[in-house]
């Protein structure tokens, strides 16, 4: 969801006009069609490796690399779940471990006050009857389960994708002037702080201006209640 960069490595090399390469200015017609088809068939081959490594149209998945060190340690404690439930949904860790800080700051209890439940603050209309929303696992199962539903819809695009987690993921597809203020402050988070985790940063100045903006009371309680 972020733009992702490549890098390419050529190697030239020089050939003596005086010696093989004037004996094979004409090579026959046979070889220069297996030549031909050798050079496409690994061009095709190349280029559907390159895309099959792609997550969506943004970013290659980063599982198994741990999260970025900028998230605060309230979030730094779920790390080892963050990983395992990224690798089940599909979904970057980094993004799961910013959406857990803005939404919860990983405390597992927190309640917003339109009802939003647990460390994703998934809404209660999400879970089926008989199920805790509370619980890590089953608040994963829902939140992340949408998340990942709002990356295919926005295919790939990590402002869009935040926008439909937040706005939901229909009222994401209208232009941002008509999104709801706080799903573009969420955006204005969350884009910010993913960013920061995929440059490898060890702080983020967006994350420092979320918690200096309300967040550290949320951080409070997740530290309380990890404790």
């Amino acid at each position: 969801m972020t733009d992702s960069s490549s890098t390419s490595y050529a190697r030239t090399q020089a050939a003596d006009s005086s010696g093989c390469l004037r004996r094979f200015l004409i090579p026959p017609l046979a070889v220069v069609l297996v030549s031909v088809l050798l050079a496409f068939g690994l061009t095709r081959i190349d280029t559907a490796q390159a895309g099959s490594s792609a997550l969506s149209g943004e970013e290659s998945p980063s599982y198994k690399k741990g999260i970025a060190p900028l998230f605060t340690p309230e979030v730094q404690a779920w790390e080892d779940k963050i990983l395992a439930w990224s690798t089940v949904y599909q979904l970057d860790p980094n993004l799961v471990a910013t959406v857990m800080q803005i939404e919860s700051c990983g405390y597992a209890d927190a309640q917003s006050g339109v009802g939003a439940m647990g460390l994703f603050q998934v809404m209660p209309y999400h879970f089926q009857e008989g199920e805790d929303p509370f619980l890590p696992e089953v608040n994963a199962f829902r939140g992340l389960k949408y998340l990942r539903a709002a990356q295919e819809a926005a295919e790939g695009s990590t402002r869009l994708t935040l926008a439909g987690y937040n706005g939901g993921i229909n009222a994401a597809r209208s232009a941002e002037r008509y999104w709801a203020y706080e799903t573009q402050r969420y955006v204005y988070w969350g884009l910010g702080i993913y960013r920061d985790a995929r440059s490898g940063l060890e702080h983020s100045p967006r994350l420092e201006e979320w918690l200096a903006a309300g967040g550290s009371g949320l951080c409070k309680l997740a530290r309380q209640s990890q404790q």
